[in-house]
């Protein structure tokens, strides 16, 4: 197994880091995605979290490459992270894809940690805020929600994300949350269970064309390097 790196070296990126990543058994992956990119154990919770926000829970690998490869993510999309904890999400889908990616998060600690992470692996197209996601503006293609709002605050989440499907098409990405009465957000049919995937659908704003995860914008050869 590929042990933990503390410092500013190399790290299988694109097809290649996919590859080695399906060849280590589910019930692995989480582990040795950890200590492949060097995530140590994360700051206890702030004392103050605002009302609606919810604790810290890591995302699960499985739930990252679902996103990965059934949205896809192309070397194109800006994906944002809301909630981004110790920055798994941001830090692994920039690493097998390309796409500048940028986590917001309510915990300063976390965001600490999450920096020095995409610093020490060397991510220059990599980013993370310390802010609360229902206060700031937001932009992007994709956006991934591990159930990190409830009540109000979720509310006004989705108004700031639905502000951006009014300029573009994006996808949501939601674990532990359903957004069936939302609609402008419809939902896909995919393979994983505990993730489910919505596309904008905003009159006068054009669909997101779906391309596969494996192919350049021109349709030829691997879209991640």
């Amino acid at each position: 197994m590929i042990r933990a790196t503390k410092s500013r070296v190399p790290v299988p990126r694109g097809a290649a880091l996919l590859e080695l990543l399906l060849a280590v058994p589910v019930r692995d992956r989480d582990v040795w995605v950890d200590e492949l990119l060097g995530f140590e154990e994360p700051s206890p919770d702030v004392a103050d979290l605002p009302r609606g926000s919810v604790p810290y829970v890591p995302t699960g690998v499985e739930e990252i490459l679902t996103m990965v490869l059934e949205v896809p993510v192309r070397p194109d999309d800006e994906l944002v992270d809301l909630g981004s904890g110790l920055g798994r999400v941001v830090i692994l889908a920039h690493l097998l894809t390309g796409a500048r990616a940028h986590g917001v998060e309510i915990q300063g600690p976390l965001v600490g940690q999450a920096m020095a992470r995409s610093v020490a692996l060397n991510l220059s197209h990599v980013s993370f805020a310390h802010a609360n996601a229902a206060d700031v503006a937001l932009d992007g293609s994709i956006f991934f929600l591990y159930a990190p709002f409830n009540g109000e605050m979720l509310a006004a989440v989705l108004r700031r994300i639905e502000e951006v499907a009014r300029r573009r098409p994006i996808v949501v990405c939601a674990v532990g949350l359903e957004f069936r009465d939302v609609a402008w957000l419809r939902p896909r049919n995919i393979s994983n269970v505990s993730v489910a995937l919505y596309d904008s659908h905003v009159p006068g704003v054009r669909g997101r064309t779906v391309r596969s995860w494996g192919r350049r914008r021109e349709g030829r050869g691997r879209g991640v390097r």
